[in-house]
Order: C-alpha cells, then sequence, then structure tokens
C-alpha cells in the first residue's frame, strides 16, 4: 500500500484532529456521550466471541438509522450473542475518529470527508472502511421569496455545516459547476457560503441572516417546516441518485484482533438494513425512538416523514463515489490529491453478503491488497 499524503494545511482543516468539529452529516455539541441506557445487555448464558464486549460510535442522526435501529431492535446483539456492545454517540466527526485511534470505539458510522482525513493523517494505519450504511439525505433548500430558481442562487448567502465539511465540499463543486467562483477558505465570492453549525440552521434561516442551505436530514427537512422549499436534491447530481453519506469503520487494530466480532456486527447490519428497507414505518419510528431517548426529544412528524424518505439505507459503501468525494475536495483546493488506496477492506462484507444470499460489493480499486 502507497503511503498517504496528508491534508493542505488550511488553518481550520489543520485542525481537524483535535477541534470538536463535524466533518459528516451529522449534529454538533459535545464530543461524545455514552449510550448505555439504549445499549441492550449481552445475552445471558450466550458464548462470547473472541472479544468481551466491541464498543461503537456512531452520531444521533437519521444517516446513522442503521445505528440507531440495529441497537434498538436488538439486531447487533442478536448477532453478538455473548460479548456485549458499548455504544456511544458523537456530534463530530474528528472527536469519534480521535475515540477511535485511543481505542475508545472499535467500530463507528461516519461520514466520508472524516473517512478519509482519519484515513490520510494517519499515514492509512488507523481504520478501514469495511461496508455501507447510508446514501442521499442532503438537500438545497432556500426561501422561496428571494430564490426562485437555480440561477438565483448567485449573489445569495447560503449555509453549509462547516469548512470542508461533507456538504461544504458538495456545495462549492456544484457552484464551480455553474461557472462561479468563490473563495473556498472565506467562502466569499459570487455566492456566500456561511459556515453554520447544523444546530443553529433553522435559527439563522428565520432571522434571514442566510437566504438557504446546504444540509443534511433533518436539517433540510427542519427549514423545510419554516417554510423553506426544497431546490435540489443532491442525489440528482449522482450516477443512479447514490453518494456515500454514511459509511462504517473499524480500527485495523481490532479487525486484525477480532474478525470475528467485526464480522458479527457487520451481519447485524446487513440484517438491520434489510429490516429497515422491508418495515420502512416501523424502522422509522425505532430510529425515532432511539432519538428520542438520546436527546430527550423526538423528531416531529413534519420534520421526520420527509427526511426519512430521503435517505437510502444499503450495504454497499459507493466506494467509487467516496474517491469522487475527495476529488471534489481538491478540486476546491481543500485537500491535497490523497492516495486511498488500502482505505476498503469488503473481505468481511462480502462473506457476509455470500452468506446471506447476497451481492457482494466493490472497492472501486481502493481495498487492501
Amino acid at each position: 500500500m502507497s503511503a498517504a499524503r496528508p491534508l493542505t494545511t488550511l488553518r481550520t482543516l489543520a485542525a481537524l484532529a483535535t477541534l470538536p468539529l463535524l466533518l459528516t452529516a451529522c449534529g454538533y455539541g459535545s464530543a461524545s456521550t455514552d449510550d448505555g441506557k439504549q445499549t441492550p445487555a449481552a445475552a445471558a448464558g450466550a458464548k462470547k466471541l473472541s472479544a468481551d464486549e466491541v464498543k461503537i460510535g456512531y452520531f444521533p442522526n437519521l444517516t446513522h438509522g442503521t445505528a440507531l435501529v440495529g441497537v434498538q431492535e436488538g439486531l447487533f446483539q442478536k448477532e453478538l450473542g455473548g460479548t456485549a456492545i458499548k455504544a456511544s454517540t458523537f456530534n463530530a466527526g474528528p472527536s469519534e475518529i480521535e475515540a477511535l485511534n485511543a481505542g475508545s470505539i472499535d467500530i463507528g458510522w461516519i461520514g466520508p470527508s472524516p473517512s478519509i482525513n482519519g484515513y490520510t493523517k494517519s499515514g492509512g494505519k488507523n481504520l478501514r472502511i469495511i461496508g455501507g450504511s447510508a446514501s442521499g439525505g442532503v438537500k438545497l433548500v432556500v426561501n422561496p421569496k428571494k430564490i426562485k430558481s437555480l440561477a438565483d442562487v448567485k449573489g445569495k448567502k447560503i449555509a453549509t455545516p462547516q469548512l470542508g465539511n461533507t456538504q461544504d465540499v458538495a456545495f462549492l463543486n456544484w457552484i464551480a459547476d455553474q461557472g462561479w467562483k468563490v473563495d473556498a477558505e472565506s467562502g466569499k465570492g459570487d455566492v456566500s457560503v456561511v459556515r453554520t453549525d447544523n444546530k443553529i440552521t433553522p435559527d439563522a434561516y428565520k432571522s434571514g441572516s442566510i437566504d438557504g442551505a446546504w444540509v443534511p436530514e433533518p436539517t433540510a427537512s427542519k427549514l423545510v417546516a419554516e417554510g423553506a422549499k426544497v431546490l435540489l436534491d443532491e442525489s440528482t447530481l449522482w450516477p443512479d441518485k447514490q453518494f456515500v453519506i454514511t459509511n462504517i469503520i473499524v480500527s485495523q487494530k481490532f479487525l486484525t484482533e477480532h474478525p470475528d466480532v467485526v464480522e458479527a456486527v457487520l451481519r447485524g447490519s446487513v440484517k438491520t438494513n434489510e429490516w429497515i428497507n422491508a418495515n420502512p414505518e416501523k424502522a422509522k419510528a425505532s430510529a425515532n425512538a432511539a432519538l428520542e431517548k438520546l436527546s430527550g426529544k423526538a423528531l416531529p412528524a413534519d420534520v421526520v416523514d420527509p427526511a426519512w424518505k430521503s435517505i437510502a439505507f444499503l450495504d454497499d459503501p459507493l466506494a467509487s463515489t467516496l474517491n469522487t468525494e475527495a476529488e471534489h475536495a481538491v478540486k476546491a483546493g481543500l485537500l491535497d490529491k490523497p492516495d486511498l488506496e488500502g482505505i476498503y477492506d469488503l473481505t468481511p462484507l462480502n462473506k457476509v453478503l455470500k452468506a446471506e444470499g447476497k451481492d457482494t460489493v466493490d472497492d472501486a480499486g481502493l481495498g487492501t491488497k
């Protein structure tokens, strides 16, 4: 495997490894929370695998619905038997990467940007992407009184979650495709790109300080509930309307030492996605119940219904789209061209898929040799 190249030294990106900021389609706030209240106990008397427990991490967000539902419904625990799950939730991509590096978690659900960042910053030594989880769930929503067409976006103030995050990169790439110019770091140019925490984006919209936002769910649907309109669904910009928004990563150390546990978690993920797709209404209610346990408040129907509908849950990590997202970051000047060879190890997932009678998935030439 070739050595991975580091990120550029932009002020914000250079601090990604330590700041509690988000590089994926998730919320903001505290670094992590022990999710013990939601985690089911290991089955009494059941046979343990090679580890007493597996520590998993994910975000309290609908795009991490596989983890939310899999834990809530006990589908992971069923596959793990006597090996217990210890779950932690994160509101920041870098903090989850830090937790993985420190051994505080073994497996995590996370977006493409922190996966790429974590891999390149470690020289390809700290993680592997081992599976997919979700696609879609990102929209450009705007004030219909100020923006009536895509051309009207020029000259307006549009929010993204954070400089260099997955949605920020996608929006900068879309702006470039329109022939408009924006300085990536400052956000100034033909469009004003306003980096705004997802938590406060709805208030920023209500106050009129932004004219719209390129954001993930459920933030997009929260804005729609405030009167915004969906101008563009990002999925329409991708082949087959699919692009990775959440994938599954694992510590390389844990993968080497406990392949049976990794395989069990992946089996739980595959079965959870199958259950979600077979029971969309029950799965939506389960995810919302999990969010209520974690945050103390469930999402209202006018937010959760459209948000859930726009997310596809799948096992395929859509590797080619991760590579494309990296190319978009390079094009925007936010990332030196990375060497992503070896970022994927899909052998355990494909073993599970074959056993379940499902089609195997491809690593787009970015797998381990």
